[in-house]
C-alpha cells in the first residue's frame, strides 16, 4: 500500500517543484535501501545511500560534511572533511552498531574493487548513525555485513520511509521518527537540476513541533503529556546532479538547519547535528589521467536558490519521516505515535 506522505494531508513546503518521486532518488542514480531488524528486542536496521552508478571508490563524487552540534559518532568525516570526496555508499544505523557496519562497508568494498581489479589497501567508508535505545535493545548489537549487504541489495529508487532500516527506532519530537526524503527542482541556464534530501530522525522536543507554522506539538502534548527534552540526533543527507565544488556544497547543507529551525529545533545539547552531501556532477577519478582535474561549479552570484531548496527539502523529509513511520511499541513496552494519528486535530486547528 502506498505511504502517505505530508503532501498528502494537504501541506505543501516551499516554493519550489519536487521532483518526479519527491526523493533523493530523484537525482538521476542515486538509490536508497533498507534492512530492518524487527522483533521483541529488536527495533532496530540499516540505511544505504548509494551515490550513483559505478565504483564510487574509482569515481570519487565530490562532497562535503558540517557538524552543527556534534554530540554523534559518525565515522568518516575527518578525510571527508580534508579531500572533499566520498568513495563508498554512505550508511545509517543505530550508535553501538557504527562499528559493525563500518567494517561490513570496508569489506564490502574490498569486493566491488576486486571485481574492477584494484587491490584496495585503503578506504573511507561513511557510517552515521542515531540513537535507537528508546524503543531498541540497543546492546545485542546485532547488525552486521548479511544486513548491509541486504541494504544494498534493496536498492531502489522509490524506496521505503518511517520505521524502516535506520529508521525503525527513532524517536523524533517525542513521536516516532524515522527516515524520510524530500526534493525539489531549480532550473538554471535553462537546464532542470534537483536537490534531494533524506533524513534519519531522531531530534527534537514535542513541545517545540512545529507544522505550516501551527504549533502542532502543543495540540499534541495536550493530549499525550509526553514531552521530553531534545536530546537525540538528526543525519541529513544531500545529494544533487549540480556541478558544485566541495566548498560550495558545504554551504548549502548548512541550511538544513534552516530547515530544522522552521519544525521548531533548538539544536540541544544532546542533539547530534550531522549533515553530509554530494554531487554527481563533479567526480575525482582514484587514478586520474592528467596533472590538473577540470570541474564545473555553479556561480556564486547564482546559489540563493539552492540555499532555498536544501531548507525547504529538509522541513519537509523530516515531516515525511513522522507522518510516514507507523506507531513502535519498543522492547521495554515504551510506545511512541505515529504524528499521522493526530493530523486531523493538527488541521482542524484554530487560534
Amino acid at each position: 500500500m502506498k505511504q502517505k506522505r505530508i503532501r498528502d494531508y494537504g501541506i505543501s513546503i516551499g516554493d519550489y517543484p519536487t521532483g518526479p518521486l519527491n526523493k533523493i532518488s530523484d537525482v538521476p542514480g542515486v538509490l536508497v535501501g533498507h534492512a530492518t531488524l524487527d522483533d521483541e528486542r529488536h527495533k532496530t536496521g540499516v540505511s544505504v545511500i548509494l551515490p550513483g552508478s559505478g565504483n564510487a571508490f574509482l569515481h570519487k563524487p565530490v562532497a562535503a560534511a558540517y557538524v552543527l552540534n556534534g554530540f554523534g559518532k559518525t565515522l568518516g568525516l575527518m578525510q571527508l572533511q580534508e579531500l572533499g570526496v566520498i568513495e563508498t555508499p554512505i550508511a545509517l544505523t543505530n550508535t553501538l552498531n557504527v562499528g559493525l557496519i563500518h567494517d561490513a562497508l570496508v569489506g564490502y568494498m574490498i569486493d566491488q574493487c576486486q571485481k574492477d581489479g584494484l587491490r584496495l589497501t585503503s578506504v573511507n567508508p561513511i557510517v552515521c548513525e542515531c540513537n535507537d535505545a528508546t524503543l531498541n535493545d540497543i546492546q545485542k548489537r546485532d547488525l552486521g555485513r548479511e544486513h548491509l549487504l541486504a541494504a544494498i541489495r534493496d536498492a531502489r529508487a522509490d524506496f521505503a520511509e518511517g520505521d524502516v532500516g535506520c529508521g525503525k527506532g527513532m524517536v523524533c519530537h517525542s513521536l516516532k521518527g524515522g527516515v524520510g526524503s524530500a526534493s525539489r527542482q531549480i532550473e538554471i541556464d535553462g537546464h532542470t537540476y534537483t536537490i534531494g534530501v533524506l533524513v534519519q530522525s531522531n531530534h527534537g522536543a514535542l513541545k517545540d513541533l512545529l507544522i505550516a507554522g501551527k504549533p502542532a506539538g502543543r495540540i499534541i502534548d495536550a493530549a499525550l503529556n509526553c514531552s521530553a527534552p531534545d536530546k537525540g540526533s538528526i543525519i541529513s543527507v544531500m545529494a544533487t546532479d549540480i556541478p558544485l565544488s566541495s566548498r560550495q556544497i558545504g554551504r548549502v547543507i548548512r541550511r538544513a538547519s534552516v530547515g530544522l529551525a522552521r519544525l521548531g529545533s533548538f539544536i540541544g545539547h544532546g542533539s547530534g547535528e550531522v549533515m553530509i552531501g554530494f554531487t554527481t556532477a563533479n567526480r575525482v577519478s582514484h587514478v586520474p589521467e592528467k596533472g590538473f582535474m577540470e570541474f564545473r561549479a555553479i556561480s556564486e552570484s547564482q546559489i540563493d536558490p539552492l540555499f532555498r531548496a536544501m531548507a525547504e527539502a529538509e522541513e519537509e523529509a523530516v515531516l515525511n519521516s513522522m507522518v510516514t513511520a507507523r506507531t513502535v511499541t519498543g522492547y521495554d513496552g515504551t510506545v511512541k505515535y505515529s504524528l499521522r494519528a493526530f493530523m486531523d486535530k493538527i488541521l482542524a486547528w484554530r487560534e
